[in-house]
């Protein structure tokens, strides 16, 4: 096939292969001769990827590598970098959804004043500035990656002073308890991990999905439950649209993210929960500042500097602060002090 046989093919422009030659994409045959280019089925198939690619919007660079690796044989990375793309489409939609939320507001500003009010609009406009920001400071600085296959047998290794997986599977089994899924309820675990939390519920017979920012910590949780759904996505961006769930999970995983950023994750769980949909957190918690400054001093008479870098590495919610969130967000709530540090909240809402 020539260059226009192959874009009346494909329903694309001829300036649109050249455009994909050009960023070495395709690599179609030259003519002796005439150096007319013709292209064989596998050039055609390898547009039709790039199309496709395209078309849910990664970049040029992002599909070069896809079909780079390809090349190299390993098409199973495919449904990752897919997953990614999705990934990075709803978080551009969260932040979509906030920025029409701020112009809803300045609009209502603007009729209810009858003036342009610029302090009121620049106040709304530094505010979704700073929301943003907020979601986009996010990253994975504890390399959960590289953990995920030794990830189940560091929760046998007890550290004297500081350890999180203090009381571990007792909070997992209480969390199951307490939330208490009835047939045929779906649930969401976020920052599922290798699935010790999801994998309780799914061995119930509950339906549940696991959402994790860790492509290995969810390849060993398929291996565990090859049968869950697992996404990839964080706190700040479920990859999922609104009211999709009954109930949403998190256990020891709520403290990779800063408290300012904890409020906008349970934001996001009331979004993809249904009306009736509640709230289990499972995590490390301090009831004041106070209680955590008088933590770290009971450490350091101890001499555990390795649990005090430990423990300032994380960022531990305050109890008070997350269960006003639940009271202002019309949640009742109830909530247990497993060991010093170690507490469940369950939330359910007012309706």
């Amino acid at each position: 096939m020539r260059i226009k046989d192959i874009a009346e093919k494909l329903n694309i422009s001829a300036r649109a292969v050249r455009f994909y030659e050009q960023k070495g994409l395709i690599s179609p045959r030259k003519q002796e001769g005439n150096q007319y280019r013709l292209f064989t089925q596998e050039d055609a198939w390898r547009l039709q990827t790039i199309i496709a690619l395209r078309e849910v919007g990664m970049s040029v660079k992002e599909i070069k590598k896809v079909l780079d690796e390809m090349n190299e044989g390993e098409r199973e990375n495919i449904p990752y970098y897919l997953e990614l793309q999705r990934a990075a489409m709803f978080a551009q939609w969260i932040e979509l959804k906030q920025m029409i939320t701020t112009i809803d507001q300045m609009i209502t500003v603007c009729k209810e004043k009858n003036v342009l009010d610029s302090e009121e609009m620049y106040r709304l406009s530094e505010g979704s500035k700073r929301l943003r920001e907020c979601r986009k400071s996010w990253y994975d600085r504890w390399n959960f990656d590289c953990r995920a296959m030794s990830y189940d047998r560091e929760l046998h290794h007890h550290h004297f002073g500081f350890d999180i997986h203090n009381h571990y599977k007792q909070a997992l089994d209480m969390t199951v308890k307490w939330v208490n899924p009835r047939i045929g309820e779906k649930g969401l675990d976020i920052g599922t991990g290798t699935g010790n939390l999801a994998g309780r519920f799914s061995d119930k017979g509950v339906s549940i999905a696991g959402v994790d920012q860790s492509k290995e910590m969810l390849a060993q949780c398929r291996n565990k439950y090859p049968g869950m759904e697992t996404k990839l996505g964080n706190f700040l961006a479920l990859p999922y649209v609104d009211s999709q769930f009954d109930f949403a999970v998190t256990s020891l995983a709520f403290h990779h993210i800063t408290n300012e950023q904890q409020p906008l994750a349970l934001e996001e769980m009331k979004r993809v929960l249904k009306p009736s949909g509640r709230i289990c957190i499972t995590d490390l918690m301090f009831e004041s500042t106070e209680d955590r400054e008088g933590y770290i001093k009971q450490l350091k008479q101890q001499g555990q500097e390795e649990a005090i870098r430990l423990m300032k590495d994380k960022h531990y919610a305050f109890l008070p602060d997350v269960l006003y969130w639940f009271e202002e967000n019309d949640y009742i709530t109830k909530h247990k002090k497993i060991n010093n540090l170690l507490y469940i909240v369950y939330a359910v809402p007012i309706r």
